[in-house]
């Protein structure tokens, strides 16, 4: 069951990166830098954010307290990011700590406690914990992009308007080959 529970959340994990990955691949370079006003965060800062929490809470995810001593937290919402390419390398090393960590997670240590802020966890409500603080931010990396692109806005999922057109795809494509598919959340 605890392998099982790992190569779920993996999933799931992989699929909110997907999410925000097909945001970008939407996006100009200027779009990761827009803010509604000065108290929000662009999409450039939310990524900033994300890596250092990342990078904090799953180094040596097993064996340290998921708040760093040379985590700068602060600094994570200032635009320090200046281009997309940055942006896509603090992403892609954020999630590749994070997908490392979950590659220790075995057996024999699934019932190991984590620390968060001096916060004792067990690794399902670690990792739970960090899942939803992901998805949440990658929700709002998606709203922003959908307002930058406005019309012009390529769904991610399901189009507004299109659930029945969708649904019935899938009832006859499950239908011809014996089975339905999960292929879309």
């Amino acid at each position: 069951m605890e392998l099982e529970y790992i190569n779920s959340i993996k999933k799931q994990f992989e699929y909110y990166k997907s999410v925000g990955e097909k945001t970008f691949d939407q996006l100009e370079e200027s779009d990761f830098f827009w803010q509604y006003n000065e108290q929000s965060n662009s999409i450039a800062i939310t990524v900033n954010h994300l890596w250092g929490n990342m990078l904090s809470r799953w180094t040596d995810f097993l064996t340290s307290d998921g708040e760093k001593e040379w985590r700068n937290r602060d600094l994570e919402f200032e635009s320090v990011i200046k281009s997309k390419e940055e942006l896509l390398e603090k992403w892609n090393e954020g999630w590749q700590c994070l997908f490392n960590a979950l590659e220790s997670i075995n057996a024999n240590n699934f019932n190991t406690k984590v620390y968060i802020r001096n916060q004792e966890h067990s690794i399902i409500e670690a990792v739970n914990r960090q899942f939803a603080h992901y998805s949440y931010h990658i929700g709002q990396i998606v709203y922003i992009g959908r307002m930058i692109k406005g019309d012009d806005w390529k769904s991610l999922t399901i189009p507004k308007g299109k659930s029945k057109d969708f649904n019935q795809a899938k009832f006859l494509k499950g239908k011809h080959s014996g089975h339905f598919s999960d292929d879309l959340k």
